[in-house]
């Protein structure tokens, strides 16, 4: 297997003798000590981790691209990274918030004249982006699974729950959030993310469709049953999770987050509103986009919020009133998955720590929250 030595961003690595040298090298260990065990067990041909810490950043790169070809992963390969999609797009619709055009308390049918005279004429972009409009499904049924055929769906659902009761985690929910909020913008969804939001963030190779120049770039994802596979069209496929990108550039989306003072007044607000918690849900607390417990946490704490049950069946909220900005000390983080790849991020904005984890392969969340955690917990042990 093809294993890259980190990188610390921006400077030479100091000889081993020094003090920086010996804490790169025991990152590293503590890395591989994590991923290597880990694709070995899961299969995994290809993975990229990138760690943020104190202001640097370290870059550890794993097995391969594509099986045929085996280019190597580095830092700047492009993942699909899922349901991870899901925090640029908060991030978006509180950007629209920040610059005046929308209001989360704003009715869908504001944005969505065709969504008059149905359930989610009066539903509120909070209900959509916080998964909580009244259960809307995971996905779309597949007669509706088509940018033509979405709002003919919207408009003859029926809710199975009075809004903000429970929590359904929801592409279509969150999806319309944020196709509602290019539109308050003015523009396609894919042109205000790639040409507004991700330039504003200082990312230069992320894409919701990855241009021809680029292809050569993007890794071969991975089904369970080895064959290749690459995420397809579907309705607000791009809104929910539909970004591909770099270990390099999310984890310039995870130091925007954990230090926004250089970004511009909206896109700073726009990433404090995302760290706000809106509604508990046993013991995550859900922001916009980003999910994250409060310190104490414990790893069982965050396999629990991190379950297949969380994602598949509903659970009943409890309104944060007021909303409550997420402290220091908690862990944020977000999952991503398509049907070839595997993608985890978290941060802890007071300890100034983060970490990407990017694969080729869906394999289990619960996998990579441990091994996330792990790897954080060693680094501040250190």
């Amino acid at each position: 297997m093809h294993i890259a030595r980190s990188i610390l961003a921006g400077t030479l690595l100091l000889a081993c003798g020094t003090s920086t040298g010996f804490a790169q090298e025991r990152i590293e260990d503590t890395v591989n000590a994590v991923i290597q065990p880990l694709m070995k067990q899961q299969d995994i041909a290809g993975m990229a981790v990138a760690i943020t810490y104190n202001g640097q950043r370290h870059y550890f790169n794993y097995g391969v691209a594509a099986k045929d070809t085996k280019k190597p992963v580095t830092d700047q390969t492009l993942f699909e990274i899922g349901s991870v999609s899901k925090t640029f797009t908060a991030t978006l619709g509180a950007y629209a918030q920040a610059r005046g055009k929308l209001a989360l308390t704003d009715p869908a049918s504001r944005f969505a004249p065709e969504l008059r005279g149905s359930a989610l004429e009066r539903s509120r972009l909070l209900d959509l982006v916080t998964y909580t409009a009244g259960g809307l499904p995971l996905q779309f049924p597949d007669e509706a699974d088509h940018p033509d055929r979405m709002f003919s769906y919207y408009k003859t659902w029926k809710p199975l729950y009075p809004a903000g009761t429970q929590r359904l985690y929801s592409n279509p929910s969150i999806g319309l959030f944020g196709y509602l909020a290019a539109r308050s913008l003015g523009q396609p969804f894919d042109d205000v993310m790639e040409r507004t939001l991700m330039p504003g963030l200082g990312l230069k190779h992320s894409y919701v469709r990855v241009p021809q120049d680029q292809m050569d770039r993007y890794a071969q994802g991975y089904a369970k049953d080895g064959k290749p596979v690459r995420v397809g069209p579907g309705a607000l496929d791009a809104e929910a999770y539909g970004v591909k990108t770099s270990s390099s550039d999310l984890l310039r989306f995870i130091e925007a987050n954990l230090r926004p003072d250089k970004l511009d007044a909206d896109l700073k607000q726009a990433i404090a509103t995302t760290h706000t918690g809106f509604y508990r849900v046993g013991g995550m607390n859900q922001g916009l986009g980003w999910e994250f417990y409060p310190a104490p946490f414990s790893l069982d704490d965050l396999l629990a919020g991190n379950t297949p049950q969380m994602a598949l069946t509903p659970q009943k909220v409890e309104a944060l009133n007021p909303p409550l900005p997420a402290p220091d000390g908690a862990w944020i983080n977000k999952t991503g998955s398509t049907n070839g790849f595997g993608a985890y991020a978290a941060f802890v904005p007071g300890k100034d720590m983060g970490i990407v984890m990017l694969a080729n392969k869906n394999y289990p969340i619960e996998e990579r929250v441990k091994a996330a955690h792990r790897i954080l917990m060693a680094l501040e042990q250190q």
